[in-house]
Protein backbone atom coordinates (compact mmCIF):
# COMPACT_ATOMS: atom_id res chain seq x y z
CA UNK A 1 0.00 0.00 0.00
CA UNK A 2 2.79 2.34 0.84
CA UNK A 3 4.34 1.76 -2.60
CA UNK A 4 1.11 2.81 -4.31
CA UNK A 5 0.98 5.99 -2.22
CA UNK A 6 4.53 6.90 -3.22
CA UNK A 7 3.79 6.25 -6.90
CA UNK A 8 0.62 8.36 -6.65
CA UNK A 9 2.50 11.25 -4.97
CA UNK A 10 5.30 11.18 -7.56
CA UNK A 11 2.76 11.07 -10.40
CA UNK A 12 0.83 14.01 -8.95
CA UNK A 13 4.05 16.03 -8.56
CA UNK A 14 5.09 15.27 -12.15
CA UNK A 15 1.63 16.26 -13.40
CA UNK A 16 1.66 19.56 -11.50
CA UNK A 17 5.22 20.29 -12.63
CA UNK A 18 4.33 19.67 -16.27
CA UNK A 19 1.34 22.04 -16.00
CA UNK A 20 3.64 24.69 -14.51
CA UNK A 21 6.10 24.27 -17.40
CA UNK A 22 3.28 24.62 -19.95
CA UNK A 23 2.02 27.80 -18.31
CA UNK A 24 5.54 29.26 -18.06
CA UNK A 25 6.20 28.41 -21.70
CA UNK A 26 2.97 30.04 -22.83
CA UNK A 27 3.80 33.21 -20.89
CA UNK A 28 7.28 33.31 -22.42
CA UNK A 29 5.77 33.13 -25.91
CA UNK A 30 3.32 35.93 -25.10
CA UNK A 31 5.85 38.55 -24.01
CA UNK A 32 8.72 39.48 -26.32
CA UNK A 33 12.13 39.30 -24.75
CA UNK A 34 13.93 42.55 -24.07
CA UNK A 35 16.73 41.57 -26.42
CA UNK A 36 14.47 40.87 -29.40
CA UNK A 37 15.20 43.30 -32.23
CA UNK A 38 12.34 45.46 -33.49
CA UNK A 39 11.19 44.98 -37.05
CA UNK A 40 13.08 47.33 -39.33
CA UNK A 41 10.92 49.84 -41.15
CA UNK A 42 11.87 50.40 -44.76
CA UNK A 43 11.00 53.67 -46.49
CA UNK A 44 9.21 53.00 -49.78
CA UNK A 45 7.73 56.27 -51.03
CA UNK A 46 9.37 59.68 -51.18
CA UNK A 47 8.44 62.62 -48.96
CA UNK A 48 6.70 64.17 -51.96
CA UNK A 49 4.60 61.00 -52.46
CA UNK A 50 3.64 60.97 -48.78
CA UNK A 51 2.58 64.61 -49.03
CA UNK A 52 0.63 64.28 -52.27
CA UNK A 53 -0.87 60.86 -51.61
CA UNK A 54 -1.59 60.92 -47.89
CA UNK A 55 -1.16 64.24 -46.10
CA UNK A 56 -2.55 66.74 -48.65
CA UNK A 57 -5.84 64.88 -49.27
CA UNK A 58 -6.26 64.25 -45.54
CA UNK A 59 -5.60 67.88 -44.64
CA UNK A 60 -8.04 69.03 -47.32
CA UNK A 61 -10.71 66.81 -45.76
CA UNK A 62 -10.06 68.08 -42.22
CA UNK A 63 -9.88 71.73 -43.33
CA UNK A 64 -13.10 71.42 -45.33
CA UNK A 65 -15.07 69.49 -42.72
CA UNK A 66 -16.08 72.46 -40.57
CA UNK A 67 -16.68 76.02 -41.71
CA UNK A 68 -18.78 79.12 -41.21
CA UNK A 69 -19.73 81.17 -44.25
CA UNK A 70 -21.48 84.51 -44.10
CA UNK A 71 -23.56 85.27 -47.21
CA UNK A 72 -26.24 87.77 -48.12
CA UNK A 73 -28.83 85.18 -47.11
CA UNK A 74 -27.29 84.56 -43.70
CA UNK A 75 -24.73 82.46 -41.87
CA UNK A 76 -24.12 78.94 -43.17
CA UNK A 77 -22.56 76.45 -40.77
CA UNK A 78 -20.92 73.34 -42.20
CA UNK A 79 -20.01 70.31 -40.06
CA UNK A 80 -20.27 66.55 -40.37
CA UNK A 81 -23.76 65.31 -39.48
CA UNK A 82 -23.63 61.53 -39.58
CA UNK A 83 -21.34 59.02 -37.92
CA UNK A 84 -20.02 58.11 -41.37
CA UNK A 85 -19.10 61.74 -42.10
CA UNK A 86 -17.32 62.00 -38.75
CA UNK A 87 -15.47 58.76 -39.52
CA UNK A 88 -14.13 60.29 -42.75
CA UNK A 89 -12.78 63.27 -40.78
CA UNK A 90 -11.31 60.97 -38.11
CA UNK A 91 -9.66 58.77 -40.75
CA UNK A 92 -8.15 61.83 -42.40
CA UNK A 93 -6.87 63.14 -39.07
CA UNK A 94 -5.26 59.75 -38.38
CA UNK A 95 -3.65 59.87 -41.84
CA UNK A 96 -2.11 63.26 -40.99
CA UNK A 97 -0.69 61.87 -37.75
CA UNK A 98 0.65 58.76 -39.46
CA UNK A 99 2.10 60.94 -42.22
CA UNK A 100 4.18 62.64 -39.54
CA UNK A 101 5.41 59.23 -38.41
CA UNK A 102 6.30 58.29 -41.98
CA UNK A 103 8.50 61.38 -42.26
CA UNK A 104 10.68 59.87 -39.54
CA UNK A 105 11.22 56.49 -41.23
CA UNK A 106 14.39 55.52 -43.01
CA UNK A 107 16.34 58.06 -45.01
CA UNK A 108 13.55 60.64 -45.00
CA UNK A 109 14.92 62.48 -41.97
CA UNK A 110 16.66 65.53 -43.39
CA UNK A 111 18.39 66.58 -40.18
CA UNK A 112 18.41 65.46 -36.58
CA UNK A 113 16.87 68.62 -35.24
CA UNK A 114 14.00 70.61 -36.64
CA UNK A 115 12.79 67.97 -39.13
CA UNK A 116 12.16 65.58 -36.26
CA UNK A 117 10.53 68.26 -34.12
CA UNK A 118 8.20 69.40 -36.92
CA UNK A 119 7.30 65.81 -37.81
CA UNK A 120 6.39 65.12 -34.19
CA UNK A 121 4.29 68.30 -34.10
CA UNK A 122 2.48 66.99 -37.19
CA UNK A 123 1.71 63.76 -35.34
CA UNK A 124 0.34 65.74 -32.38
CA UNK A 125 -1.74 68.04 -34.61
CA UNK A 126 -3.24 64.98 -36.31
CA UNK A 127 -3.97 63.40 -32.93
CA UNK A 128 -5.71 66.59 -31.80
CA UNK A 129 -7.94 66.54 -34.89
CA UNK A 130 -8.57 62.81 -34.45
CA UNK A 131 -9.65 63.22 -30.83
CA UNK A 132 -12.01 66.06 -31.79
CA UNK A 133 -13.50 64.04 -34.66
CA UNK A 134 -14.01 61.02 -32.41
CA UNK A 135 -15.88 63.29 -29.95
CA UNK A 136 -17.86 64.68 -32.90
CA UNK A 137 -16.68 68.12 -31.78
CA UNK A 138 -16.95 70.52 -34.74
CA UNK A 139 -15.29 73.36 -32.84
CA UNK A 140 -12.40 71.08 -31.85
CA UNK A 141 -11.87 70.00 -35.46
CA UNK A 142 -11.95 73.65 -36.54
CA UNK A 143 -9.38 74.59 -33.89
CA UNK A 144 -7.13 71.66 -34.79
CA UNK A 145 -6.87 73.06 -38.29
CA UNK A 146 -4.69 75.88 -36.95
CA UNK A 147 -2.18 73.43 -35.45
CA UNK A 148 -2.11 71.42 -38.68
CA UNK A 149 -1.66 74.54 -40.81
CA UNK A 150 1.12 75.95 -38.60
CA UNK A 151 2.98 72.64 -38.66
CA UNK A 152 2.75 72.35 -42.45
CA UNK A 153 3.70 75.99 -42.96
CA UNK A 154 6.76 75.82 -40.71
CA UNK A 155 8.01 72.70 -42.48
CA UNK A 156 7.36 74.01 -45.98
CA UNK A 157 9.08 77.31 -45.25
CA UNK A 158 12.25 75.48 -44.24
CA UNK A 159 12.34 72.26 -46.27
CA UNK A 160 10.09 72.47 -49.33
CA UNK A 161 12.03 71.85 -52.51
CA UNK A 162 11.08 73.35 -55.87
CA UNK A 163 11.01 70.41 -58.25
Amino acid sequence: MRGRLIIFAVSALLFISSIAFVVAGARALRTPSAGAPAAALVAVGSVRQIMRGIVDPAATTVFGAVSTTVTASGVEEKAPKTAEEWDVVADSAAAIAEGGNLLLVGGRVVDGGEWTTISQRMVEAGRKALAAAERMDANGVFESGEAIYETCDSCHSKYRRTQ
